[in-house]
């Protein structure tokens, strides 16, 4: 072998090192890839559906009402649920419908035929949602693990936003 093979060899294996290290970085601190598992966020998401995860998002946004998120829960990896209470608000669900702040709030992603219990957030010991801390819901609210049961949740417990469902093939989407 001479010296200019050596050397070829050599600068392959760095451009390899190189790559494996950049796709690890964005694992690890920008994107990575989750699966949902369960009914609660039906009919929006569906169970083994494969999605993108943007870790980095709230370093630099902050965490909007609407978004889908992943979060951290006990004995869980995660869970994924919907911001529906942002910090200084109330929140209300009389009747199968969303009060935020003593106003209606339409959810065009839940089905018209879901019913579900009401409640409040004093039913959580709040009259406000406290600052860095969100009141998540599942979209399939009679059957999902969310903030009225385990409570509000600290954006630390945050894992990031679901951007892109990945598969099925046939659902490729992004939120």
């Amino acid at each position: 072998m001479d010296w200019l093979s050596i050397r070829e060899l050599l600068k392959d294996s760095l451009k390899l090192i190189l790559i494996v290290f950049v796709i690890l970085f964005l694992m690890i601190y920008i994107v990575s890839v989750t699966q949902v598992v369960g009914s609660s966020m039906s009919p929006t998401l569906s169970d083994g559906e494969v999605l993108i995860l943007n870790k980095f998002n709230y370093r630099i946004f902050d965490v909007k009402r609407g978004d889908i998120i992943s979060l951290d829960y006990e004995d869980t990896k995660y869970l994924i649920k919907r911001i529906i209470g942002l910090p200084g608000e109330t929140v209300e669900i009389k009747n199968n419908e969303l009060y935020i702040n003593n106003t209606l709030y339409e959810e065009d992603y839940l089905p018209d035929d879901l019913v579900y219990p009401d409640f409040s957030l004093s039913d959580l010991g709040y009259s406000v949602i406290p600052d860095d801390m969100y009141l998540v819901l599942g979209d399939n609210r009679e059957d999902s693990l969310d903030s009225r049961e385990i409570g509000l949740i600290k954006k630390e417990e945050i894992n990031g936003k679901i951007i892109f469902r990945l598969w099925p093939i046939n659902k490729i989407s992004i939120f």
